[in-house]
């Protein structure tokens, strides 16, 4: 029998090839707002980042984000995003 195979995605800030199982999810929804997606599941465009503080911040400083989604994300956008990435790492 053939192996599974797994998918793989590029983290924005490390730029490492990892299953998606261990990236989390940012989502660019049809409306325009934008917001991590733990599940993997929301509709929309989507960018993977690795779950520590340190891929988030060199995806935000090279503004890889805004790359990936074509748009301009104003500071609360990325202040919410960290909060929640705080959080989620603080639950594992």
């Amino acid at each position: 029998m053939k192996p599974k195979k797994i998918p793989m995605r590029m983290c924005l800030g490390c730029g490492e090839m990892r299953s998606k199982k261990e990236l989390i999810r940012v989502v660019k929804s049809p409306e325009g707002e934008i917001s991590l997606d733990f599940t993997g599941k929301k509709s929309g465009r989507g960018a993977y980042i690795c779950r520590s503080r340190e891929c988030f911040d060199k995806a935000r400083k090279g503004r890889r984000f805004e790359k990936s989604f074509s748009c301009k994300i104003e500071e609360n956008v990325y202040e919410v995003m960290a909060d929640e990435l705080a959080n989620d790492s603080q639950d594992s």
